[in-house]
């Protein structure tokens, strides 16, 4: 986009660390040593440093007293329970979305699916590419929880959002659920610009359920694997 913003340096450092963590080249569990860090990203450690504390605040990483930073792993319970409150909090906004968006909000969501739909028809698609798609698609989340009117569960929606984003970014690349997460959005966004209260509901309760869905089997297939393998070992 020929008008976009250029990142800061310290935006730039936090977006990288970000991405390298959602795309799996830092691993669950290990450890972000700052001088490493540094040197793979060229920066001094006082922006890697803000850019640790900021993904530490959305849950992507943890610091461990005396230890430092590690990659936040997981587990299957913290998945269940996160996406189960989605389902509930999801299904609400959506429903007061369409007594209260505006027209601006509208045009906002319907240009956010024309976009997915012209990056879908793209081919040598970069991991740079997808991250943006898959924030676009969160940002209908977002613009949805705003639209509602209460502050409140805005607030906790855009929380849970930033914190499991390794989940999103699990079902999108790692499962390709890249198709069926834009009929859904489309769906979702048609209902809430037409006024269908119940519909928008229950597409967005439906969203969040297909999308537990495919994580919980990803993360249990996961652990069967770990499991057998430490057994044959």
């Amino acid at each position: 986009m020929a008008n976009a913003k250029k990142p800061t340096l310290k935006e730039a450092v936090y977006e990288s660390l970000k991405g390298m963590i959602l795309a799996g080249d830092l691993v669950a569990g290990s450890r972000l040593t700052e001088a490493d860090l540094a040197g793979r990203l060229n920066v001094s450690r006082t922006p890697l440093r803000e850019a640790l504390n900021k993904l530490e605040r959305e849950g992507l990483v943890t610091n461990k007293p005396r230890h430092g930073y590690f990659v936040t792993i997981f587990d299957l319970k913290t998945a269940e329970d996160a996406f189960d409150l989605r389902e509930v909090l999801d299904g609400y906004a959506a429903q007061r979305a369409t007594q209260t968006i505006g027209e601006d909000d509208k045009a906002r969501l319907r240009e956010i699916i024309r976009q997915c739909d012209d990056m879908a028809s793209c081919e040598d698609r970069s991991m740079e590419d997808f991250l943006a798609e898959m924030h676009l698609g969160m940002d209908i989340h977002r613009i949805i929880a705003k639209a509602s009117g209460n502050e409140m569960l805005y607030d906790t929606i855009c929380s849970i959002l930033e914190k499991f984003q390794h989940f999103v970014w699990i079902e999108l690349l790692w499962l390709d659920k890249w198709e069926v997460t834009r009929q859904e959005h489309a769906a979702l966004v048609e209902a809430i610009c037409s006024g269908d209260g119940e519909r928008a509901a229950t597409l967005a309760r439906r969203h969040v359920q297909g999308s537990r869905n495919n994580i919980v089997r990803f993360l249990q297939a996961k652990h069967a694997y770990h499991a057998a393998m430490a057994r044959a070992s």
